[in-house]
């Protein structure tokens, strides 16, 4: 199974690509989609559409698992990216992958296995699970890759 990863966002959009073979997790790609700041939102909108795109082209996935958004303070900020992710599930549906959602708590629990756990030690458990030398950089790319590996996780365990 090929799990496509989204880390959403309006100025990064994280994506991992990860095939999951009998429990064992393979990263066949990863990076950002990045839109500069001070332009239109309708225009960094386009631009994570036409990447997500590119990518699902690319290696056709098996299904996409998406962060859920977590509100904190920022209105203007939550909205922007309630947009982006909008148009990130609108392209995953475009091109008929299904789309599966999880809380940052279920991932750090499916990755670290605790459901509070720090970003280090979710970074850690990323490596581990795909056998790096080091932690994928971004940020943004390392948690997209923790979100399909929640994915193929949760999915070994409903078969």
């Amino acid at each position: 199974m090929v799990i496509l990863g989204i880390d959403p966002g309006v100025a990064i959009v994280g994506y991992g690509v990860v095939e999951c073979r009998s429990g064992n997790f393979r990263c066949l790609e990863y990076g950002c989609i990045t839109t500069p700041a001070h332009t239109l939102l309708e225009d960094r909108l386009s631009e994570i559409y036409k990447g997500l795109l590119e990518i699902i082209d690319r290696h056709r996935p098996d299904c996409m698992s998406v962060e859920e958004l977590f509100f904190q303070n920022n209105q203007k900020t939550e909205v922007d990216v309630a947009q982006a992710r909008g148009v990130i599930l609108l392209a995953a549906n475009q091109r008929h992958v299904p789309i599966y959602e999880y809380t940052p708590l279920q991932v750090k629990s499916a990755v670290v296995g605790y459901g509070r756990a720090e970003k280090q030690q979710v970074m850690y458990m990323v490596r581990q699970y795909l056998h790096l030398s080091e932690t994928p950089k971004p940020d943004d790319a390392a948690d997209a890759i923790a979100i399909a590996i929640c994915h193929g996780s949760s999915a070994m365990h409903q078969w």
